[in-house]
């Protein structure tokens, strides 16, 4: 079971995941007030609690105008963990069935979609320590492994086991290597398409 903290303490967790994860980032004040990311998030966790109240209408609505304000869509269906953190959201999509745990980073453009019409579970379960590079798309009712990183534009659509990195259209998962960080890994023109 996840560990529980308070209001203000969550929102400092944020600040702080994106302070790390953001070399640009420049001071907790400008983090909180001009981070889209942020505020999606943040207001997803308030339509999140009135979806499973069963106040659908309105956490529907509520999600809607997070979109037009941030350009980032997050159903409220969707669960995600804590220090989750989107860098230059423009473009987010995460459908309702997505898992995403904690200490995930989506860049802009990323997709977590469905490819199937029936109902159940459609979208991915991201894990633990997942990033995700610019403009991929993860779909289908899959689950990207604990500390994998995906790389920008790639397309996935099977299982991948943790730590893998993916990449392509369609991806194929290679397991990291010792000493493959993160940040390097997103940034490399070989893992961009």
């Amino acid at each position: 079971m996840t560990e529980r903290i308070g209001f203000l303490a969550r929102l400092r967790e944020d600040v702080a995941a994106a302070k790390l994860r953001d070399p640009a980032a420049r001071s907790g004040l400008e983090i909180a007030v001009l981070y889209p990311g942020l505020h999606a998030i943040w207001a997803h966790r308030l339509w999140h609690a009135l979806w499973t109240r069963d106040l659908r209408f309105v956490a529907r609505a509520g999600s809607q105008l997070t979109r037009w304000l941030t350009g980032i869509e997050i159903h409220p269906g969707a669960t995600i963990g804590r220090r989750f953190f989107i860098d230059h959201g423009m473009g987010v999509v995460i459908g309702e069935t997505a898992e995403v745990g904690d200490d995930v980073m989506l860049y802009h453009g990323v997709t977590l979609g469905g490819r199937q019409r029936e109902g159940g579970k459609r979208h991915p379960t991201v894990e633990d320590g997942v990033a995700v590079g610019a403009g991929a798309k993860i779909l289908g009712p899959i689950t990207i492994g604990a500390g994998s990183v995906v790389g920008a534009n790639a397309v996935v659509t099977k299982d991948a086991p943790a730590d893998s990195v993916l990449v392509g259209v369609p991806a194929k998962p290679r397991a990291r290597r010792a000493g493959e960080d993160t940040r390097s890994l997103l940034t490399a023109p070989e893992y961009v398409i």
